[in-house]
Formats: C-alpha cells, structure tokens, sequence
C-alpha cells in the first residue's frame, strides 16, 4: 500500500516542504551555521540561525516546490518575518535548486492578485541568476570564514 496515494496531496505537499527544509538547513551547517528548524506551520521563520558564539542570529523561510511554480506570500507583506528566504525548487529530486533572497527582494519582486488579494512571488521573479544557488549572499559563519 502506498502511503502518499493514500494520504493523498497534503502528504506530499508536506514531504515536499520537510526535503526542502532539510535540504535549507544542510545547505547552511556545511557553511558552519548552527541550523535548528522551528515548529511547523506556525507564522515565522522556518529555520533559526546563529553562529558558533551566538553573536548572529537570522531567521530563514524555506519553501519548497515540486517544480518551478509561483510562491504564495498571503495577504500582506507586513507579515513577512524572515530575513532570509531560501525557495528550492524540485525540493523531492537528486538535484535540487535553491533560490537565496532576502526579506526586501521578496517584498520588492512581489505582485498582488487582483482587487487586493493574496501577494505571490513568480517564478520569474525569482529564477534569476543572482539568486540562484547563491548561498555566499549569507556567507560562511564567521568561525569558518576564518579557517
């Protein structure tokens, strides 16, 4: 019996976003972080960053995408928390791709459904090459700058 078929789409939705998480936060300890992931599905960052002597802090909002759609951001960009925010697309493949921006770029890029709806981030918006695997945007830990 196949879990995911009976379980349906919430399950892999959510399995999309723990590879993507996972891969976020795997991506941010080989730079030295120390990476603790949050209480899902609550408002806020997905990942609490800091460096070895906890004098930097950063929150990190994974999402993750079966494939390269547009990024739901809900009904107001005030909401948005997070200073950095890590998309990764094909989050379930071998190969994943990861998008780095920060909070401002997430707002800037940002387009609003009609009559002052949801806010979405478009593939296109995002999908540039300056975000694309761009994990020197948030650099090495200091630690490990230094080695």
């Amino acid at each position: 019996m196949d879990i995911a078929t009976d379980t349906g789409k919430s399950f892999k939705n959510s399995m999309t976003g723990n590879a993507g998480l996972n891969y976020a936060a795997w991506q941010l300890s080989r730079r030295g972080w120390h990476v603790m992931p949050t209480v899902r599905n609550i408002r806020g960052s997905d990942l609490i960053v800091t460096d070895a002597e906890e004098t930097q802090f950063f929150g990190v909002q994974s999402k993750a995408l079966s494939k390269r759609n547009a990024v739901p951001l809900g009904k107001s960009l005030d909401s948005l928390r997070s200073t950095w925010w890590v998309i990764t697309v094909h989050a379930n493949a071998d190969h994943p791709i990861c998008y780095v921006l920060a909070r401002d770029e997430v707002k800037r890029l940002s387009t609003q459904d009609a009559n002052g709806g949801a806010y979405w981030l478009s593939a296109s918006a995002y999908d540039r090459d300056e975000f694309r695997e761009a994990w020197d945007r948030i650099g090495m830990a200091p630690d490990e700058a230094n080695e």
